[in-house]
C-alpha cells in the first residue's frame, strides 16, 4: 500500500470513529437539557404560582370568614328591609285614600233635640258618625240627602251590625229650628237619626269646624219664609272624632255605604 493510500485510509478510519462517539454522546446531552429546562420551567410556575396566591394562614381564613359573615348578614339585612317596604306599601295600596285630606271637625256642644240636654263630639266619641248640616224648611235637597243617609245606616246595619254608625243631622237655621222641630222632623227619616241645634253663634262656630258654606238673606223678620243656602256633604268621623271622608250630592248610598265599609275594616284590623 503506497504512502498515500495508507494516509488516506487512517484519515477515513478517524473520521469515522469520531463521528461514532458523536452519535453516542449526542443523546444523553439532549435528554439531559431536556431535563435541565423542564425542571426549570416547573420551579418557575411554582414561584409564580405562589406569588399569585399567596401564602394561605389562619389569619386569613378568619379574615375571610368574618368579611364573608359580614356580607351575608348584610345582604340578608337589606333583603329583610326590601321585603318590608314592599309589604307595608302593600298595605298602604289597598287602604282607602286619605292622603291631602282637609283637617274637618274638632270639639263642640249642640243640643240634643230629643232629650234637650246637651250633646256633641263627646257624645260621639268610640262610634262612627255621618254628619249632615241642613235646615228642616228645606223643600227638597235635605229631605232627599237624609233619605239616603237612612239607607246606608240600613246596609251598614244588614251587613255590619248595630250601633256601628250614628246618623247625626245638625240645622243650619236655627232661628227657626227650635228643639221641637228637629225632634219631630228626624224621625221623618231614621229612628236613630240625632238631631242637633243651639244658638246662632254656636251653629256658626260649629258649621266652621267642618267648614261648611252657610248663608241665610240679611233682615230677617219673625215668621218670614226663606231659604238657607248651605253645603250638601255627609262628614264621616272615626271613633276619635276624626274626619275621615265626606260625600256629595252625586254620591249613591251603596257608593258611601262600600266607602264606608273599607274604613270600618281598615280601623278594626
Amino acid at each position: 500500500m503506497s504512502f498515500f493510500s495508507r494516509s488516506l485510509f487512517n484519515t477515513n478510519q478517524r473520521l469515522a470513529c469520531s463521528l461514532t462517539k458523536r452519535s453516542l454522546i449526542k443523546p444523553s446531552c439532549q435528554n439531559q437539557l431536556i431535563r435541565s429546562r423542564f425542571y426549570a420551567t416547573t420551579k418557575e410556575e411554582k414561584i409564580l404560582a405562589k406569588a399569585a396566591v399567596g401564602p394561605f394562614t389562619f389569619k386569613a381564613a378568619a379574615l375571610f370568614l368574618g368579611v364573608g359573615s359580614g356580607l351575608l348578614f348584610y345582604f340578608r339585612s337589606e333583603k329583610s328591609k326590601v321585603e318590608k317596604l314592599r309589604e307595608q306599601k302593600e298595605i298602604e295600596r289597598k287602604k282607602p285614600e286619605s292622603y291631602g285630606k282637609p283637617k274637618l271637625g274638632g270639639e263642640y256642644s249642640l243640643m240634643n233635640a230629643e232629650t234637650k240636654q246637651p250633646f256633641g263630639s263627646e257624645d260621639l266619641k268610640g262610634k262612627f258618625s255621618l254628619i249632615y248640616f241642613g235646615f228642616t224648611h228645606c223643600p227638597d235637597i235635605c229631605p232627599e240627602e237624609l233619605d239616603k243617609m237612612a239607607q246606608v245606616v240600613d246596609m251598614t246595619k244588614k251587613e255590619i251590625g248595630k250601633d256601628v254608625l250614628v246618623p247625626v243631622f245638625i240645622t243650619c237655621d236655627p232661628r227657626r229650628d227650635t228643639p221641637a222641630i228637629v225632634e219631630e222632623y228626624v224621625k221623618d227619616f231614621h229612628e236613630d237619626l240625632i238631631g242637633l241645634t243651639g244658638t246662632e253663634e254656636e251653629i256658626r262656630k260649629v258649621a266652621k269646624l267642618f267648614r261648611v258654606y252657610v248663608s241665610s238673606p240679611p233682615d230677617i223678620s219673625e215668621g218670614d219664609d226663606y231659604l238657607v243656602d248651605h253645603s250638601i256633604f255627609f262628614y264621616l268621623m272615626d271613633p276619635q272624632g276624626k274626619f275621615l271622608d265626606c260625600y256629595g250630592q252625586n254620591s249613591e248610598a251603596q257608593a258611601v255605604a262600600e266607602s264606608f265599609k273599607s274604613y270600618y275594616k281598615e280601623y278594626n284590623q
